[in-house]
């Protein structure tokens, strides 16, 4: 009987009998076939039996050259890196310090200083401690060498450091550590209520609807229409002269088309963004207006974006504010806009819709919204207090009892900041005004006379916990403890905290945008570089720093999306003939239109873009560079990587080699 298939390569190990035969073919062509057995030539070949050498050579050969090509390209990362430091901080080529305006930053950036030279120190003692075999810092019991075993003045110093290290050094850092790990966990599970809210959502299809045509008259036979009056604002401030041109020469256009278009042109500049509205809404005309839209300068509405919004406001007199979500022109047009996009996306599908369902409250967005007048007027207006107009104003209508609903499907195109200048600026008026909110409106919120629970989400929810402690722990945890514990062994932080939560919580953040999976990694170590900015931010709005009243217009590349660029063509080839547009014009803005295409056309050229050199990101780079090195000397895996990588980020980062550069 033929032996079981089961057990057939078992009984040919030990039952071998008979004498191998090695059949070769001279042929090169074929491969070479061993019969070892007197079953062999009914046995299965393996695939990689039937492969010659040649074969053999040439798959070697590619995987070599795949290896190559992968350290190549390292290498060529890496030279580029080094030369972009030599040319950026030796140099100086083509840089220009960012100068710290009003004394902004200029504490912390002490602070982060006086960390690096302290962390340089202690990996100098423990290099030599390492490479002289005191390997104290292994052994988590710390075992003290008796006087007759100290040989040196060195050794006695690292001694000593080591005490002084174990008893009063760890101690602190290991508090301040459980204490930021804690808000670390209780933001995350605030992240996490907010998912499986947007979840419940989507699962339930819950969203605001209109049911029928809401303007159709009842009174009137036929297909006659009631529209609302609705005042459509325009904020804009530093516009160029040229720009002023392009702007008096549309409105001019429009007027004469017989469209009610206004051009209001401040000469003082004061309250920024909320003093442009607040004069804008003391016209005279504002009174036959029951709703006003506001857009900023790049934001790129549909047609029906006051179909798809004002109806809503029918039959819904508590109803203050109707928000509608952003897209972007932009967001492939490089890294820093790719993150910028996975932020955002997570703000408006997550926070902004379940606030709205379930609380019918959420921050006004300051553009792409549509208010009813009289909950404007009602909430005190707009007010100059802080440079988050907008946060204020819905933080007021909130407290006297006004409904907002966020409309997730009404997208309005924009654009997002291409340079990390002025992400970063933009940021930090994002993160400080809250804080300068937040001081001014506690008392109003304790006494508002809406339920306990809303004061709750306001306090607790809306400004300590997503304003002030996202930007402290985010900070203080990943940038400060961390590169702290490789030197102080003892106030140890687990692998879960640096590693295993943050992925998840990038998982979550990143699923509103699922294209952007591939930006996982470089958008968690991109947050917590960022975490620098909003927590001086953060503290400068606190405690009404001078840096948190600065208030910076966000710069923009001017992108628009392809049917708004078809569309500029057209008028590109009309305004060609001038007399033509200016048809019906007063001599006044005939001679003012004339002056300002003087001017244009006597502009200097325009400025040749340089890179930035950011000094606390360079400083917190040294810092977690150097806390690697000291990771490696214990051998702490992921440590070290997460270290490594972060304090590349925040390299590439100081030196503005991320995003693009501007003029």
């Amino acid at each position: 009987m033929a032996p079981s298939l089961d057990f057939s390569q078992w009984w040919s190990k030990d039952t071998r009998k008979g004498t191998p035969v090695v059949v070769t073919m001279e042929n090169p062509n074929y491969s070479v076939v061993e019969i070892d057995g007197p079953d062999a030539a009914f046995r299965p070949v393996e695939k990689s039996r039937g492969k010659n050498a040649k074969q053999v050579t040439w798959v070697l050969l590619l995987k070599a050259h795949r290896a190559v090509g992968c350290v190549a390209s390292l290498a060529t990362f890496l030279w580029a890196l080094l030369g972009a430091i030599k040319k950026r901080l030796i140099f100086r080529q083509g840089v220009s310090m960012d100068n710290e305006k009003m004394g902004k930053g200029k504490a912390l950036f002490t602070v982060i200083k006086m960390f690096l030279v302290t962390a340089l120190a202690i990996l100098a003692f423990e290099l030599v401690a390492y490479f002289k075999g005191w390997h104290y810092f292994r052994n988590p019991h710390l075992h003290m060498p008796r006087t007759s075993d100290i040989q040196s003045l060195f050794h006695m110093v690292y001694v000593a450091w080591l005490t002084f290290r174990a008893d009063y050094v760890a101690p602190t850092i290991q508090a301040l550590s459980t204490f930021c790990v804690v808000l670390f966990l209780i933001q995350s599970v605030d992240r996490l209520v907010l998912c499986f809210g947007c979840f419940w959502i989507k699962y339930k299809k819950i969203k605001p609807r209109i049911e029928g045509n809401q303007f159709e008259s009842d009174d009137v036979e036929g297909s006659s229409f009631e529209y609302p009056m609705v005042l459509v604002q325009i904020p804009m401030c530093n516009e160029k002269e040229s720009i002023q041109y392009l702007i008096k020469a549309e409105v001019s256009e429009w007027r004469q088309k017989g469209i009610n278009i206004v051009y209001r042109h401040r000469l003082v500049r004061t309250g920024y963004k909320a003093g442009n509205l607040k004069s804008a809404m003391g016209c005279d005309y504002v009174k036959d207006y029951e709703f006003v839209a506001i857009f900023d300068a790049d934001f790129q509405p549909n047609p029906d974006f006051l179909k798809t919004t004002v109806p809503h406001f029918k039959d819904n007199p508590n109803l203050g504010l109707v928000q509608a979500r952003w897209a972007f022109v932009n967001k492939n047009e490089n890294l820093l806009t790719r993150l910028q996009n996975i932020n955002l996306s997570f703000h408006f599908e997550v926070e902004q819709q379940v606030n709205g369902v379930f609380l019918s409250f959420f921050g006004f967005n300051g553009t792409a919204g549509v208010w009813r007048i009289k909950a404007l007027e009602e909430s005190g207006g707009w007010l100059e207090r802080t440079t988050v107009e907008d946060m204020d104003i819905a933080v007021r209508a909130h407290l006297n009892g006004w409904k907002f609903i966020f409309l997730n499907d009404v997208k309005v195109l924009c654009e997002v900041p291409e340079s990390y200048e002025a992400y970063r600026k933009q940021q930090h008026r994002w993160h400080s005004g809250p804080m300068q909110l937040f001081r001014l409106c506690l008392p109003a919120i304790i006494k508002s006379k809406i339920p306990t629970w809303k004061k709750g989400n306001l306090i607790l929810l809306f400004f300590l916990l997503r304003k002030l402690i996202l930007p402290f722990y985010s900070f203080t945890l990943f940038c400060i403890i961390l590169p702290l514990t490789m030197f102080i062994p003892e106030a140890e932080l687990p692998v879960w905290v640096i590693c295993y939560v943050p992925v998840f919580m990038s998982f979550l953040n990143i699923l509103p945008a699922p294209k952007s999976f591939p930006f996982i990694v470089p958008y968690l170590l991109f947050e917590n570089t960022m975490s620098v900015t909003k927590f001086n931010a953060m503290v400068s709005g606190l405690f009404q720093l001078g840096s948190s009243y600065e208030w910076v217009v966000t710069k923009k590349a001017g992108r628009s999306s392809e049917s708004d660029l078809l569309a500029a063509v057209e008028r590109e080839s009309k305004t060609m003939n001038q007399p033509q547009i200016l048809r019906g014009a007063s001599e006044s803005e005939l001679s003012e239109l004339t002056q300002l295409k003087e001017q244009k056309e006597s502009a200097p050229a325009a400025k040749k873009k340089v890179n930035k050199i950011y000094r606390k990101e360079l400083m917190l780079a040294f810092l977690l560079l150097t806390a690697s090195v000291r990771s490696l000397l214990a051998a702490q895996g992921v440590h070290f990587y997460f270290l490594l990588f972060q304090g590349v980020t925040f390299l590439l980062v100081g030196l503005d080699l991320i995003g693009e550069q501007m003029s």
